[in-house]
């Protein structure tokens, strides 16, 4: 497949008229203000797992994360449908057609972001989404990671994104440096041949590298997932905080930009209903537990861990595999 893949056009897909309105554009995805090998996020202490959202048209959305992640749906059916890649789970949809769309203001979700295993994989993926004319939200250069941003079909934020070799990142006093630059598409799209699509699936290394979360106050988000999860702090700013494992950039994004003072979630609509925490040590997942019932979260037990429910009703599973 021939493609008329130029910079116009990727400006044109994302809704900008430069790189800069670009970089602007994504800035405002990060919330920043205006004027590592990908393995690494999994090798760490804890490292995201899976997600699950509750989506009005599950076929509609199902199709648009496979054919625009190019993810395999390893298990459909009338309510839900499972995708993920190399055999392992990563997004779990369940049908809500009469659910109401969940406002922006409210807490919940702000993005899902998936990592791809290297920048080749970025490039070649930013081919495809450019030759099925995929409507993206934004593009940025964010020093520890490169990354472009989409909406699916019924507003779940999207970041799909490679991570610079961790000896890359910078780090002051237990704050790595972050910012939302220009991304250099020109050498992004150097690796791959942009006249030819050349994603026929999503690679089978590709996770979920992070998610952001809208919360309604920063200090009891962090005093729930640094004090009672354990997550360590990686860098906050401009009303959001970011903690990790295992010192990765960030596992989980957290923002109060559209949600400050926001409360408890309402289940009956669309949007996140869980996404999990993953570790191999017992011992870990252990503490965890006992932070939890200590704090008076409300825990739920599992086969393979527990539940828990941050401030804001949105649900976290501790698991271990």
């Amino acid at each position: 497949m021939t493609i008329d893949l130029t910079r116009r056009t990727l400006l044109q897909l994302a809704g900008a008229t430069s790189l800069a309105a670009a970089a602007a554009a994504a800035a405002r995805a990060e919330g920043t203000p205006q004027g590592g090998g990908p393995t690494y996020a999994s090798r760490t202490p804890m490292r995201v797992g899976m997600v699950t959202l509750r989506v009005k048209n599950l076929d509609v959305v199902a199709d648009y994360y496979r054919d625009v992640l190019g993810l395999t749906v390893m298990e459909r059916s009338a309510t839900s449908a499972k995708l993920g890649t190399g055999g392992i789970a990563l997004l779990v949809l369940e049908a809500r057609p009469e659910a109401a769309t969940e406002p922006r203001n409210a807490a919940g979700l702000y993005h899902t972001a998936f990592l791809m295993p290297t920048r080749k994989d970025l490039a070649r993926w930013l081919v495809h989404a450019a030759s099925h004319r995929v409507q993206l939200s934004g593009f940025a250069d964010h020093l520890v990671s490169e990354s472009v941003y989409l909406d699916d079909p019924e507003g779940n934020g999207i970041e799909v994104y490679a991570d610079r070799d961790p000896s890359q990142w910078q780090w002051s006093e237990g704050s790595v440096k972050m910012a939302t630059d220009e991304l250099n598409i020109p050498d992004l799209l150097s690796l791959t041949n942009p006249r030819v699509s050349d994603y026929p699936k999503a690679p089978d290394g590709l996770r979920i590298g992070h998610m952001h979360l809208r919360v309604g106050d920063l200090a009891q988000a962090e005093s729930f997932y640094h004090g009672t999860v354990g997550l360590d702090p990686t860098r906050r700013r401009n009303g959001a905080s970011f903690l990790s494992s295992g010192r990765y950039h960030h596992h989980l994004g957290m923002n109060v930009w559209q949600s400050q003072g926001a409360g408890r979630r309402d289940d009956s609509t669309t949007g996140l209903a869980w996404f999990s925490l993953v570790t191999e040590k017992q011992e870990l997942l252990a503490a965890q537990e006992e932070r939890l019932r200590k704090g008076g979260a409300q825990v739920t037990a599992l086969a393979n861990g527990v539940e828990a429910v941050d401030p804001w009703g949105t649900r976290v599973r501790l698991i271990k595999v």
